[in-house]
């Protein structure tokens, strides 16, 4: 009987219609394009506007398109395991109410939080399921409403951040395509550097932490730049030498899109050269869970059968890991 993997079949995103440019930033707090830009690489994100709407409205439209270009319905979908740093609500978990929005009543589902790696990590959970035998078609959702938790007076964090959502469906193959190998890893000496200080047990919602905006995303940038450039290009390069892979077998390199620099930094450790790194951070900042599906989504057309592909992540926590798939199918 031929070894299954779990191959990516169907990809698809979402962003919200609302453009956050650097100019307009540069009117709520001391900064300005070049100095966002010369740093981040980033020159706009999307936000999604909108009372009563939240991380599960994001990833509705993302599943609903992958569910269309796949020709299948949201009752053939077994599980789903919902990336995300913003939920819905601290319980439920959003893989419930969106399980719901979308009509997969045969679908169980749960929350993933690894931060920025939680797709990776999202992906690597679900090909259990799928190597086992145990599913047939496994639903990985990235997706985040970042704008609910920054703090738009802080500019080290306000600039960095925006919404969107992305989503990859994972079905048997026999073939030898789809998830190969990943390397994940985490370290809970990093939580002071990037967390949010109140709205959890340790420290629950006071007037206090209100006022001292202790329910924003807090980062110390300078920590975590330092140990994501290292980290995550580290990861990318331990998943390729333990395949035997050189740089010239990748045919793309799919980061998280969290800083320009971190990124460049990756693919420089991995010897891949810059027309084979996949990059979108100018037009949606750091979406957290979505970066990687979404660049999967607007790449998905350049992507032949058969292609060597490397996704690397690092998050908060800190988190981070990396993972090579062959992907498995052509769009054209």
């Amino acid at each position: 009987m031929s070894k299954i993997t779990a191959a990516i079949t169907a990809v698809n995103g979402y962003v919200p219609d609302y453009v956050l440019t650097n100019q307009e930033l540069s009117t709520m707090v001391d900064t300005n394009d070049e100095w966002i830009t010369s740093r981040t690489g980033i020159k706009e994100r999307r936000i999604l506007k909108g009372e009563g709407l939240g991380t599960s409205d994001l990833a509705v439209p993302a599943v609903m398109g992958l569910l269309k270009k796949r020709g299948i319905g949201a009752e053939e979908i077994d599980l789903i395991i919902f990336c995300t740093t913003t939920p819905d609500m601290p319980f439920p978990a959003t893989a419930n109410s969106f399980a719901h929005k979308i009509g997969a009543v045969n679908a169980w589902g749960f929350d993933m939080q690894a931060a920025c790696s939680g797709f990776v990590f999202g992906l690597a959970t679900g090909a259990q399921f799928i190597e086992t035998g145990m599913h047939k078609k496994v639903l990985i959702v990235g997706a985040d409403k970042m704008s609910s938790i920054v703090d738009y007076q802080d500019r080290a964090t306000c600039i960095i951040f925006g919404d969107g959502a992305g989503a990859a469906l994972l079905e048997p193959s026999t073939e030898g395509y789809g998830i190969i190998d990943s390397i994940l890893k985490s370290d809970g000496s990093g939580i002071p550097f990037l967390n949010m200080k109140a709205g959890g047990s340790i420290k629950p919602a006071t007037h206090e932490t209100i006022d001292a905006r202790e329910h924003y995303a807090y980062q110390e940038g300078k920590t975590v730049f330092k140990f994501a450039v290292t980290s995550m290009a580290d990861v990318a390069a331990e998943v390729m030498e333990r395949n035997n892979l050189t740089a010239d077998d990748i045919a793309w390199l799919v980061p998280h899109q969290a800083n320009k620099r971190i990124i460049d930094a990756t693919a420089s450790r991995t010897g891949v050269c810059e027309d084979k790194v996949v990059i979108n951070i100018e037009k949606y900042g750091n979406t957290t869970n979505a970066t990687i599906p979404l660049c999967l989504w607007e790449w998905e057309d350049k992507f032949k059968k058969g292609d060597n592909i490397i996704l690397a992540a690092f998050g908060g926590g800190f988190t981070w890991g990396s993972m090579y798939l062959k992907w498995a199918y052509d769009t054209k």
